[in-house]
């Protein structure tokens, strides 16, 4: 009897795959989870100062909010939001700045057209674009631009290491190595069995798309440090990207540090960015020489 030809790994079929990787499945209430987030993002909207819906760039959806800190200069985390790039948006993930903003920190969460609509590709460059913009303005609005840190989750995470990767000072004039930490959560940074599963009608990989857009397989010499981190309760595959990444970024010469939160799951993995004292608020600030 013939086997079936692996998909990818060990892996012969997409229900395999989808075990792996819909996230929303691999909890006990899904619904409740994107709960948490749009409710703790009203709650930081109405209750902390912010300027909402800023352009970037030229498109409708090239847009980011700003939650500033209290004392002027202040460093800066900008927050990439997840949604298997084609899904939410900004506006659920202003949660963020409920702890940072404890810690004197201003946060920026950025906002990117979505899949089918676009490709990766251009996620990509939109969310390079954002960082370009926070670099260039964030003085105006408070921040000090040579204290940033970014972030995100999911494939928010995707697109923070794909900002590490990017040519700063060639392509942008900017800084070679122009942020301060980079903290990456439960990302995507392999690709290729995503083509394989409920996704891709979504997102509509393909050869080059994968290839451009999977970190783990083009890290460069980077002097930002990493904290690349997921929920020790995701599928095991998130495990094992984080553990690729890790190698490669090292491989690279770089910093890292690998940090799986015990009890943690795929949407949990980011509520410490709500709490002031958590181990993700507590790297953030001490890289960023936050003082509050």
């Amino acid at each position: 009897m013939t086997m079936p030809r692996p998909l990818f790994r060990g892996f012969t079929t997409q229900a395999e795959i989808d075990a792996q990787y819909n996230a929303s499945a691999a909890v006990a209430d899904a619904a409740a989870e994107a709960r948490h987030y749009v409710e703790r993002s009203a709650l930081a909207r109405s209750s902390l100062p912010c300027t909402l819906d800023v352009p970037f760039g030229p498109t409708l959806a090239e847009t980011l909010d700003i939650f500033p800190a209290e004392r002027p200069d202040a460093p800066v985390f900008v927050f990439i939001h997840g949604g298997y790039w084609r899904s939410l948006s900004a506006k659920e993930f202003s949660c963020v700045a409920l702890g940072l903003r404890q810690r004197g920190i201003t946060t920026v969460a950025t906002n990117y057209a979505l899949c089918p609509h676009v490709t990766i590709d251009e996620i990509v460059r939109q969310t390079r674009a954002a960082l370009a913009w926070v670099l260039r303005h964030i003085g105006q609005h408070g921040g000090d631009p040579r204290r940033v840190a970014i972030g995100g989750h999911s494939a928010g995470g995707h697109l923070t290491a794909m900002a590490l990767q990017t040519r700063w000072q060639e392509d942008y004039g900017l800084p070679a190595d122009p942020f301060r930490a980079a903290v990456l959560v439960s990302g995507l940074y392999e690709l290729e069995p995503l083509r394989y599963s409920y996704l891709q009608p979504m997102i509509q990989l393909d050869d080059g798309i994968i290839r451009r857009n999977s970190p783990a397989f083009s890290a460069r010499p980077c002097a930002t440090p990493a904290l690349i981190t997921w929920g020790a309760d995701e599928p095991p595959e998130f495990e094992r990207q984080a553990m690729s990444y890790h190698a490669a970024w090292q491989a690279a010469g770089n910093t890292a540090e690998l940090l799986p939160q015990v009890g943690k799951h795929h949407f949990s993995a980011i509520h410490g960015f709500e709490d002031p004292d958590s181990p993700l608020c507590n790297w953030v600030a001490e890289r960023l020489g936050a003082v509050a």
